[in-house]
């Protein structure tokens, strides 16, 4: 149970089993995910991808949750604590990260895409290492609060591998264009407060309160109207994700118009089989 150090304000409940994260709910409607491989530093597999797409999905469909904590479990032997080291160099082929039948993918863009589009919030919670895709994936989480220790930084070019999407062009919009390519142009490691003054992170605190400060801002956000913060959400998406932004907004504004009296006017006349009588609703100037 017990993920992050320092004592748990909350009572965490076992949801789903997995192996290789981890996935826990609380009565105040926030989940934890988690990655669960510190020996790797919680480099990822296809099927830790896989895991945390289910797991994402599963609190997606959860009415009650609201929040999301999203962090790396730990520590490994050594006493290090990562939040995710990127993609497992180990198993990497040709043209993807092979699964346990040997095909090769690249499903982490499947996780970004729906960390992006879940209609809750993710907090990513950083013990220690964010590096290479475990830089990316802390990034398009909606908040990020570090702990002292935690470390920042990119090492694609020195692996032969980049992410020309979310985590190029996401990433010059939070810190920048000189920044953003000083990160993937020089490949060094950024403090906690380095992050922080750049706009990286939203926060620092000491690893032992990490969980406990991520799950205080939790419920700053649970106590405001969900619809609110969810259309909020897509607006700030909207900006950077082009048509399919656009989409994801007016999907929300879809179905606020759909309990309007006259949508349901609309939908009435067709069930009667009758002409709509829209006379109620005029022009909003």
């Amino acid at each position: 149970m017990k993920v992050l150090p320092g004592k748990s304000n909350v009572n965490w409940q076992d949801w789903k089993t997995y192996d290789d994260i981890l996935l826990h709910k609380c009565d105040e409607g926030i989940a934890r995910i988690a990655i669960n491989r510190p020996e790797k530093r919680n480099a990822f597999t296809p099927q830790t991808i896989d895991e945390l797409c289910d797991a994402f999905n599963l609190v997606k469909h959860h009415k009650e949750i609201g929040v999301v904590l999203f962090t790396g479990a730990g520590p490994d032997k050594k006493g290090i604590y990562s939040f995710c080291s990127g993609g497992d160099q180990s198993i990497r082929g040709t043209n993807g990260y092979k699964d346990q039948e040997g095909n090769q993918r690249l499903n982490v863009l499947d996780l970004q895409r729906l960390i992006r589009t879940l209609p809750k919030i993710v907090i990513a919670l950083v013990p220690g290492f964010a590096i290479g895709g475990g830089q990316v994936l802390h990034l398009i989480c909606d908040l990020s609060i570090a702990s002292e220790n935690a470390i920042f930084g990119q090492t694609g070019p020195r692996v032969g591998s980049f992410d020309a999407g979310f985590g190029s062009g996401y990433l010059a919009r939070v810190v920048g264009q000189r920044k953003a390519k000083e990160i993937w142009f020089l490949c060094r490691k950024y403090s906690a407060k380095q992050a922080l003054d750049m706009g990286l992170i939203n926060a620092i605190t000491t690893i032992d309160e990490l969980e406990n400060e991520g799950v205080n801002w939790a419920k700053e956000i649970l106590f405001n109207s969900p619809t609110s913060i969810q259309i909020l959400k897509a607006s700030f998406n909207a900006e950077h994700d082009g048509i399919a932004g656009i989409q994801e907004l007016s999907g929300y504004a879809t179905q606020l118009f759909y309990s309007t009296p006259e949508a349901q006017e609309g939908k009435d006349a067709f069930l009667q089989k009758r002409p709509p009588d829209f006379s109620d609703y005029g022009w909003t100037p």
